[in-house]
């Protein structure tokens, strides 16, 4: 199959060209770039005044399921992966995305959870993200480890990055009394087998005195020890309004060579499971916090008092909610989330969250989606929001820094552990076939946290492996062409 794009304005952060040119995609590759090409047996389109890119890499995203990756097509992405959390088995994780098919490419890495739930509390996992969101309230799981506990798990991680898993995600912030050994053996064991670890760090020692080591500072201080690449998710969500000192502490460790990396999205509201540690009533109040703060999913419900948030989180621990941790109105806390994307290097991640249905569904095959679904926003618009915000309408960004931060650092991270993650991310001759086209003057989100399921406008053309999953805006529903991205067995 061949294509070629013709007249666009081609960018491609991995060597820094930003001009009008013609694209040729063939079998899944980019075969040629550059001004009046004349391939034969291609289909050709006329992309004149569109911005050509390479497809969003995600790095963060719990979907796992055709509904939510149509939404994150419409939002740019080609690459949806779950680092944060990960899937166990990472076997089965594979093997049932591969059946179900999905249109986008996807990965998972070794979930540092499922692994202690399994040792700790004698949950064995099944791949399911409903089972690991039920799991993340359970306090049997959260608990320091024996030694020999300790060497247990570890095991199972090493076992899960031999088949295959992208590094090691670390849920550190579901269990934030552990003791900090473990999270440092985990590093060690990241760098000995040339993996990335990817954490939601445990709370911040202006949040809670008591917490045994500050979240920002352990992930520092793990990679600079051993060496390890370390990625801190969602800064914007874990620092709040502290962002400025944990941004200062992230920039100190990279001018000293730790390899830190860091992730951010334009919201100022997250989205759990209503049973996670840092919803707890005491929690909220150390952060300034109110029950009020947290808003279930499923009914919209905005929780009124602490007896309430109780009773919720004792009935349903899983139920998904979102936590609010700032105003999004408020200029100064816009300032902060603004912050948090402007930081150098930082890449985007959206931290995607499955669509849920009143009858208990988290998939769907229909398009558009069905009504009454309910998710974040974040999973729909995440991407398209960081352009309209950072490109569109102030300007922090140029076109070219704004690919880099989607499409070519979150690639670049997986290089090691992933040799063909280096097809992705650029537009080099030989890269993969895995574009973005869209309108430069109309991209934009659209879902909000009332309408959470609106796909995003000026995505034009999207390409997963060559394959139209969006053509003139309009969603492809017979497109599945997403693969797996494995890491090399370690």
């Amino acid at each position: 199959m061949r294509t070629l794009l013709r007249g666009g304005r081609v960018i491609d952060p991995g060597t820094g060209f930003d001009g009008v040119a013609d694209v040729l995609l063939t079998d899944g590759k980019v075969t040629a770039v550059g001004t009046g090409l004349e391939p034969t047996d291609a289909t050709e389109l006329d992309v004149t005044g569109l911005v050509v890119g390479p497809g969003f890499v995600d790095l963060h995203s719990h979907v796992h399921s055709i509904a939510g990756q149509r939404l994150q097509a419409m939002d740019g992405v080609t690459t949806a992966l779950d680092l944060e959390a990960g899937l166990m088995p990472i076997e089965r994780a594979y093997a049932e995305a591969a059946a179900a098919g999905r249109p986008l490419h996807y990965g998972f890495s070794a979930s540092w959870g499922a692994a202690r739930a399994q040792v700790l509390a004698g949950i064995k996992p099944d791949a399911s993200i409903a089972s690991g969101l039920a799991v993340l309230g359970n306090p049997r799981w959260q608990r320091s480890s024996s030694k020999q506990e300790l060497a247990a798990w570890l095991s199972l991680l090493e076992a899960e990055l031999a088949q295959g898993a992208l590094g090691i995600g670390i849920l550190m912030g579901y269990a934030p009394a552990t003791e900090p050994g473990e999270f440092l053996a985990v590093a060690h064991l990241a760098a000995k087998a040339g993996v990335p670890t990817y954490t939601h760090v445990r709370e911040l020692v202006e949040v809670d005195p008591a917490i045994p080591v500050d979240g920002s500072v352990e992930v520092v201080a793990a990679a600079g020890e051993t060496g390890a690449a370390m990625h801190h998710c969602h800064v914007n969500s874990t620092s709040g309004q502290h962002i400025d000192r944990v941004l200062a502490t992230l920039e100190t460790a990279r001018a000293e060579g730790s390899r830190v990396t860091v992730e951010a999205y334009p919201y100022g509201a997250g989205s759990t499971a209503v049973g996670a540690a840092f919803i707890e009533p005491e929690r909220l109040r150390l952060k300034g916090l109110k029950p009020s703060s947290v808003v279930i999913l499923e009914t919209g419900e905005r929780v009124r008092d602490e007896a309430r948030l109780r009773r919720l989180r004792k009935a349903d621990p899983g139920a998904p909610c979102l936590l609010e941790f700032l105003d999004e109105s408020d200029p100064r806390d816009r300032t902060l989330l603004h912050q948090a994307l402007a930081f150098p290097d930082a890449v985007v991640a959206s931290d995607a969250m499955p669509v849920h249905w009143p009858d208990g569904r988290n998939e769907s095959t229909e398009w558009p989606l069905p009504p009454g679904g309910t998710t974040h926003p974040r999973t729909a618009g995440t991407f398209t929001k960081t352009l309209r915000l950072m490109v569109r309408e102030t300007g922090a960004w140029s076109w070219l820094e704004a690919f880099r931060r989607c499409s070519y650092l979150p690639s670049r991270l997986l290089d090691e552990v992933a040799p063909a993650a280096r097809g992705k991310g650029h537009l080099a001759v030989g890269a993969d076939a895995d574009l973005v086209v869209l309108d430069p003057g109309s991209v934009t989100d659209a879902a909000t946290y009332a309408d959470p399921t609106r796909p995003s406008a000026g995505v034009r053309h999207l390409y997963v492996a060559g394959i139209p999953v969006v053509s003139q805006g309009e969603l492809n529903t017979d497109a599945l062409p997403g693969k797996p991205l494995r890491g090399e067995p370690r």
